[in-house]
């Protein structure tokens, strides 16, 4: 059965992986007749924090909050997704009343309720094409909405399109306070870029999203399964990703080292399997500066 040593890692940095449900990881991460239910439970007793990405694509019923909270202990952290209707279909504009039904349904979670996270796409609705290029539109549209956040909470935006990755944007999101999300994703600068700037931070913490390329991955392990007759598909590392595992090790080193609270999460498509990439990233943690 899986089993990970965190203890090389510094309190300033949580690492989790976005979302714990798959039923892929029974018998690699999960005891083999382990029920869904007790997933959860598992899960934190490894880690202490985890990406919840099913409240990006329906609002969760009470009852699921609630249940949670209530299997996971004090200190256990929980990130969450902004529901697309704000970020994809509304694009920040009128929806006022989703996202206080949102900001609602989460009160169970308490002090266990860490950052919301605003992911938007590559594509989103500019109607101006220069301002869509620029960014101009989308930080208009930010600016707006930033004004309906609570103080008490932590907000991270992330883009997909790195031409919106500007000084008017990180001034933006410093001035409200907003981290940045900095993905590990095929449009974005890898690691190897952001190790050079300055200008990163513009919040409380840093949050790393460890994502890969999705079709690319859905291939290669449909191809994976395909080749070795496997039922499951998300229970190893198929894509060797340490090179780029060790660059994104050094930003965060860098980023802790001054005394900034980072997470880092890892998604079942950067390699393969996150658990396992999450023992990648332990493992380069110590000999990156």
């Amino acid at each position: 059965m899986f089993k990970l040593d965190l203890s090389p890692l510094p309190p300033a940095i949580r690492v989790g992986t976005s979302s714990f449900s798959t039923t892929d990881w029974r018998g690699v991460f999960y005891p083999p007749s382990m029920k869904p239910g007790d997933f959860l439970t598992h899960y934190s007793t490894i880690f202490d924090t985890v990406e919840i990405d099913a409240t990006r694509h329906a609002m969760p019923a009470r009852r699921t909050v609630e249940g949670w909270a209530d299997k996971v202990p004090d200190g256990f952290v929980f990130s969450l997704k902004v529901p697309k209707k704000i970020t994809h279909e509304a694009y920040l504009n009128n929806c006022s009343d989703v996202w206080l039904t949102f900001l609602k349904l989460l009160e169970p979670l308490g002090e266990k309720r860490g950052p919301l996270l605003f992911q938007f796409p590559y594509v989103a609705k500019g109607k101006d094409a220069a301002e869509y290029e620029s960014g101009a539109d989308f930080q208009r549209r930010l600016s707006s909405f930033a004004e309906q956040l609570p103080e008490q909470g932590t907000y991270v935006v992330e883009i997909r399109n790195a031409k919106w990755l500007n000084t008017p944007l990180l001034d933006l999101l410093r001035s409200k306070n907003i981290a940045l999300s900095l993905p590990a994703y095929f449009t974005m600068p890898p690691a190897r870029d952001l190790l050079k700037r300055k200008d990163l931070i513009t919040g409380p913490l840093t949050y790393t999203r460890f994502l890969g390329h999705h079709r690319q991955m859905d291939k290669l392990v449909r191809e994976a399964r395909e080749t070795k007759g496997k039922k499951r598909d998300w229970d190893e590392i198929i894509v060797d990703r340490r090179a780029e595992t060790g660059d994104w090790a050094r930003l965060l080193r860098q980023f802790t080292d001054e005394g900034i609270e980072a997470y880092a999460y890892f998604n079942n498509h950067f390699a393969g399997f996150a658990p396992g990439s999450i023992e990648l990233f332990v493992e380069l943690w110590e000999g990156a500066s």
